[in-house]
């Protein structure tokens, strides 16, 4: 076989590197080369790879180390059974991309996730290795993302933090069932107990010594992990509970949710269709609403476990609970607020705010970044009230889309 170029391996394996979502660059180190030692930078603005909280652009190279895999998993594309081309880097060589992209201004930090090659240890050790040097031999202050294997040695993950800024450990399927019939190899307690010693390092990084002195760093962005939807039977509502329960023992900084993909040569457990793109939306919803508007994932499903694909599920869950509105602006307490369609939580402290002063009336609410749209039958202040519109039977067809004529060719 003909050697591939290091052109090759990057269009390879960059392009095998797109089902991974949990890339996310919020919550690293700021960390910059601005006093003429070092290279790179951990904040600042370039292509478009991630976005943190605040809005910011962050620029990543998203590869695979390896498309190689000792696994089979049925849903993976890089499976050992598959047909696809494969490539490898060697440790120098994505040191040398990450540097060479930086200099050329097309990347801010490393994203790096790796099929399995040999065994868990000797793929893990690689990519600490990669971590490493750019750290210490290039001097690299830029953000670093390393997909963790579960079954790796716990020094090889604690290495890991201590030369990245993030790790992540994808749970992969929502139920343990779906992960033992699509992915035999792998170990849902493993990979909890993972998570679980990835948090624990880092309450420990967060603890001060009695002499003041704080110890090693690790993995100050924290960890994430990413479900993929569609692949098995599970519902809207299991998946945001496997989250909930994610958030709340591990910490985590984000759960990621992709879209199943049908792969070349699939598994007959596999469905031949994707779900469509807007069910991974609205769980993206629904996550932010657990996360910042104080709701549980048993609110936010309905009884059917499906999220209503046509209006976001905030809007559902009040339309279904008219008895709970409308709330009185002047009056309501935040968590309240919070559960108002159309008002965000940067909102409701601006209304919160301005309440100490004065009472508040329909017209203020534009200025406070209320989306009035969504917020009008379920608010009553002065200037506005809803009158019947609360209870309106065809409430939900209101924000719906409107139906489309199918074409029959």
């Amino acid at each position: 076989m003909a050697q591939r170029t290091l052109q090759d391996k990057l269009a390879i394996l960059a392009d095998a590197a797109k089902y991974d979502a949990s890339c996310a660059s919020s919550g690293g180190e700021k960390r910059n080369s601005g006093d003429g030692k070092g290279l790179g930078s951990s904040g600042g603005a370039g292509i478009c790879h991630a976005y943190a909280p605040d809005g910011r652009c962050i620029s990543l190279l998203k590869i695979l180390m390896t498309n190689f895999c000792i696994y089979d998993c049925v849903y993976c594309v890089n499976r050992v059974s598959s047909h696809v081309q494969r490539a490898r880097f060697t440790v120098d060589e994505v040191v040398q991309l990450t540097v060479e992209f930086y200099r050329r201004n097309y990347i801010e930090g490393l994203f790096l996730s790796s099929g399995i090659i040999r065994s868990p240890d000797d793929t893990m050790a690689d990519m600490v290795r990669i971590a490493q040097t750019l750290r210490e031999r290039e001097n690299f202050r830029g953000y670093i993302h390393l997909k963790t294997i579960p079954d790796a040695a716990p020094e090889l993950i604690e290495a890991a933090g201590k030369w990245a800024d993030r790790l992540s450990i994808n749970v992969e399927l929502p139920t343990e069932a779906a992960l033992t019939a699509l992915a035999p190899e792998k170990s849902a307690q493993t990979i909890r107990r993972a998570m679980a010693d990835v948090r624990s390092r880092r309450e420990a990084a967060r603890d001060v010594s009695h002499g003041g002195k704080k110890a090693s760093r690790f993995a100050p962005a924290g960890q994430s992990t990413q479900m993929i939807v569609g692949a098995d039977s599970a519902t809207d509502g299991q998946i945001l509970g496997t989250a909930s329960q994610l958030y709340g023992a591990y910490r985590l900084g984000r759960v990621y949710y992709s879209a199943f993909s049908p792969i070349p040569d699939s598994s007959r457990l596999l469905p031949l269709i994707r779900p469509p793109l807007m069910r991974e939306h609205r769980l993206y919803q629904a996550d932010w609403m657990m996360r910042f508007y104080g709701f549980t994932h048993d609110e936010i499903a309905p009884k059917s476990g499906m999220l209503d694909l046509a209006i976001d599920p905030k809007l559902a869950w009040a339309i279904a609970n008219r008895q709970s509105f409308p709330v009185d602006v002047n009056k309501a307490p935040r968590e309240m607020l919070l559960r108002v369609p159309g008002f965000g939580p940067r909102s409701v402290d601006r209304m919160l705010a301005a309440r100490k002063h004065r009472s508040l009336r329909y017209e203020d609410l534009i200025p406070l970044g209320c989306v009035l749209r969504h917020a009008q039958p379920f608010i009553s202040l002065p200037g506005w009230s809803p009158r019947a519109l609360t209870d309106d039977e065809n409430l939900r067809a209101r924000f719906a889309p409107p139906p489309e004529q199918l074409s029959l060719f």
